[in-house]
């Protein structure tokens, strides 16, 4: 078994380091990472030179920044591994679970996985999920997923997507900025593919610390939703 793991990287000095290494650490998996930086300009280029490019199976530049779909469809060409994993390069997610993850599909109960931040709790922790706000508009747009792509997701937006990676190799992506997440559910779906969620544990930042995702994002998110239901 080996997983192919790709990270896009988007000005993310203060944590990059510090997530290979987490990944690194991990045992017993076979492990394929692929760095893509998407035209970082706070330092993250330097790093990866200095300290990550030795660590890693393969680095990706992009000259400018173009999106974090963009840099996970650079990074599907070089896929070796029998199973994909997106992985953010910041902190919010927890590689350790990727032993959950992966579970499902070696027992071959289902071709795609996703982490939820929100399954099997009874609440959303305030501790985890920074603002109302965004529950609110990801509990919205999950929903709407669920009844346009007829799955049943807790947390249609999530990081943690985990792929066979002879499925995934399919998907000719064409969304460059966060709708990635919409447009791969709603590809999946297309393909007659149920999703299962695991439990996954979640921290999550401000936009002081880091966080890109907003507002605007979520409305793509509706968008393309919306598109991939009524495009063949």
């Amino acid at each position: 078994m080996k997983l192919s793991i790709i990270i896009p990287v988007y000005n993310e000095l203060k944590t990059l380091e510090k997530i290979i290494n987490k990944i690194i650490n991990l045992k017993k998996i076979d492990k394929q990472i692929i760095v893509v930086d998407d035209g970082s300009t706070d330092g993250t280029q330097q790093l990866i030179k200095s300290k990550i490019a030795s660590k890693v199976s393969k680095v990706i530049y992009h000259k400018n920044n173009k999106g974090k779909g963009a840099a996970i469809k650079t990074a599907q060409k070089y896929l070796k591994g029998d199973y994909v994993l997106i992985q953010d390069a910041d902190l919010e997610y927890d590689p350790r679970d990727y032993f959950k993850l992966l579970k499902p599909l070696i027992q071959g109960s289902s071709s795609v996985v996703y982490g939820s931040r929100v399954f099997g709790k009874k609440r959303y922790s305030s501790k985890n999920f920074i603002s109302l706000s965004r529950v609110f508009v990801n509990h919205l747009l999950t929903i709407l997923s669920n009844f346009l792509n007829n799955q049943n997701l807790t947390d249609a937006h999530t990081c943690y997507k985990v792929f066979l990676a002879s499925i995934f190799k399919k998907i000719e992506l064409k969304e460059l900025d966060f709708a990635f997440c919409p447009e791969v559910t709603s590809k999946i779906s297309k393909m007659g593919l149920k999703i299962i969620e695991v439990p996954i544990s979640y921290k999550g930042r401000t936009q002081q610390e880091g966080k890109k995702i907003g507002i605007f994002d979520g409305f793509r998110a509706l968008y393309v939703l919306l598109k991939y239901r009524l495009v063949n």
